[in-house]
């Protein structure tokens, strides 16, 4: 998740004796990799993309993708670990920035996602809608981070039940009710352009979410 455009970027990597190091430029290579297998997986479906669309699209050649990656499903995988990897800090930071407040911050990182996928429209689209018709590792991959961002939100709702001033979910299952709705609700934005901007789906999560706590939905900030 290195773009927010549909068109992946193409910044060159000096070479000769400028060169970077090479796990530098591998790096480099890898970043540009998944920028390009995004807007490819977005723009064909991942069933019509090749490793030599995604290479093309990334300025490299298709040997090139082959040290990276034994096949484009390898490619959707780690796509979509990295994306993780990228979304959670989001979230995380947003939440710590939020305060101590339990609504403030699930609001704040709720909120960090929902605009992750703006800022990466291409990323958003693959790893949300793509990734379900890329085989069963794909589905197990997706299944294994819905279970991750699950377990992030049970553990802030015990640590903020354990202060005193917090419900607990009334179940494990609640949290992973929460990012399956998410997920299904963002996949839908996407995929119908319904709502008409996936920031409109905020105040319909954050309902579903205190409604499974008993809590009632505090007033948005301003600006919000």
């Amino acid at each position: 998740m290195a773009s927010s455009d549909r068109t992946p970027s193409r910044a060159t990597v000096p070479r000769g004796r400028h060169a970077p190091p090479l796990e530098v430029r591998l790096s480099l290579q890898r970043e540009r990799l998944f920028e390009a297998a995004a807007a490819v997986f977005a723009a064909t479906g991942y069933a019509d993309a090749s490793a030599e669309s995604i290479s093309r699209a990334a300025g490299m050649s298709k040997a090139t993708f082959y040290e990276h990656f034994a096949n484009k499903e390898e490619c959707i995988l780690e796509l979509f670990d990295a994306a993780y990897n990228v979304l959670l800090d989001r979230i995380v930071k947003a939440a710590q920035a939020a305060g101590d407040e339990p609504l403030t911050r699930m609001r704040a990182g709720m909120r960090a996602f929902l605009v992750a996928l703006v800022d990466f429209p291409n990323e958003g689209q693959t790893l949300l809608v793509e990734i379900i018709g890329a085989g069963p590792a794909a589905a197990q991959r997706r299944d294994e981070i819905i279970a991750r961002f699950a377990e992030v939100l049970d553990r802030e709702n015990e640590t903020a039940s354990q202060r005193g001033s917090f419900p607990r979910f009334a179940s494990p299952h609640d949290a992973f009710a929460i990012v399956g709705a998410i997920a299904e609700l963002a996949s839908r934005q996407i995929r119908l352009g319904r709502p008409e901007h996936m920031l409109d789906l905020q105040p319909v999560i954050e309902r579903f979410a205190v409604g499974l706590l008993g809590q009632p939905l505090p007033a948005p900030a301003p600006g919000d």
